[in-house]
């Protein structure tokens, strides 16, 4: 492996050219026809969401390298679907809102962050991987993708965005895993 991409790897981590999959449960199944993605909270326009009105919302492409907490990497991933600002211009969140909790179809299944770092270019509503729809073990058809965190901070399956003043542990987080998750400094533990 070469210097630049050695560079791209953080610590603790291996590469894979393997896809993983991996899940608390077991995969969901969610009808592309019948999927809704509800955002409330401290937003001026909550919203409902199909998956025509996701697809409507401009689209956009990136290519990044995914980080799993449970220290595989894989580089170059090709993603495609909505920046999550767009979602923000769309229903305005007020001045207290601080963080986003990211609701699954996955038997309840949370995660959350600040707003922040939700706003990088890089953070999207993919429903595409590789130029196809997003399959089921993959999260589809909606998964949140935001690489400057372990994987587990991607949620799968997404069916809710709740903008909230105050955090709230997700899944693995109250399980003792890194709430802010950064796999640079090797945030997988609290």
């Amino acid at each position: 492996m070469n210097d630049t991409k050695l560079n791209r790897i953080p610590p603790g981590q291996h590469v894979t050219k393997q896809f993983p999959v991996l899940q608390h449960g077991r995969v969901v199944h969610l009808d592309r026809e019948d999927y809704t993605l509800e955002i409330t909270g401290l937003v001026q326009l909550p919203t409902m969401l199909d998956l025509d009105g996701i697809l409507a919302l401009p689209r956009t492409t990136r290519t990044v390298d995914i980080h799993c907490v449970t220290s595989w990497s894989k580089l170059d991933t090709k993603w495609g679907g909505v920046q999550f600002r767009e979602i923000t211009a769309l229903v305005k969140p007020l001045k207290e809102a601080r963080h986003v909790i990211m609701h699954c179809a996955d038997g309840g299944f949370t995660t959350s962050l600040p707003i922040e770092p939700m706003m990088d270019d890089d953070v999207l509503l993919a429903y595409e991987y590789n130029g196809k729809p997003l399959n089921d073990a993959h999260g589809g058809p909606v998964r949140v993708l935001v690489p400057k965190r372990y994987f587990y901070k991607s949620a799968k399956w997404l069916t809710g965005l709740e903008f909230t003043k105050e955090d709230s542990l997700g899944f693995w987080e109250r399980g003792g895993y890194s709430n802010s998750a950064d796999p640079w400094k090797e945030e997988r533990y609290a």
